[in-house]
């Protein structure tokens, strides 16, 4: 079975930095593809789509030049082989309106504010992680080391 994917979506290179430094534990079972806009990381879901790897998350800052992550992930939402994707959404500067249209629009799975905590911040990606595996019905005993045992438990695995 392919990896499963996470992509990291941030026009400032030193977030992604961090976002890779945070959840390097987890890359020994996931994939991951760091992005610097948008357009970048349609690509790279293009090509990964082409070799058959399932996007289980997508990491995406809010305010970044070009299509924003809202907006980037509304368009993702349209497309129904993203119906299980988890998104999270990364900002340090979100009105209240924005929040509510990531929220209702977007369908985002969680919101993380910037700066981040890192054991919270892996503790956040595991969860959606293992939310997308019960969802998808993804056989995990490879990897279960990785995911959340809590949401597992829910999930009645």
């Amino acid at each position: 079975m392919n990896k499963l994917q996470i992509i990291c979506v941030d026009d400032q290179r030193e977030v992604l930095a961090a976002v890779k430094k945070d959840i390097e534990p987890l890359t020994e079972a996931f994939g991951l593809s760091v992005c610097e806009s948008a357009a970048e990381a349609s690509e790279v879901i293009e090509e990964l789509q082409n070799e058959n790897k399932p996007v289980a998350l997508i990491i995406c800052d809010h305010i970044m030049p070009g299509e924003n992550g809202i907006d980037f992930f509304i368009r993702l939402n349209r497309e129904p082989q993203f119906k299980h994707t988890k998104k999270m959404l990364l900002t340090g500067l979100a009105t209240h309106q924005e929040t509510i249209k990531a929220i209702n629009e977007a369908e985002i799975d969680m919101y993380i504010e910037k700066p981040w905590v890192q054991e919270e911040f892996l503790n956040a990606v595991k969860k959606l992680i293992t939310r997308y595996v019960l969802e998808t019905n993804t056989p995990y005993r490879e990897f279960e080391e990785y995911l959340n045992r809590d949401e597992l438990q829910k999930g009645g695995k």
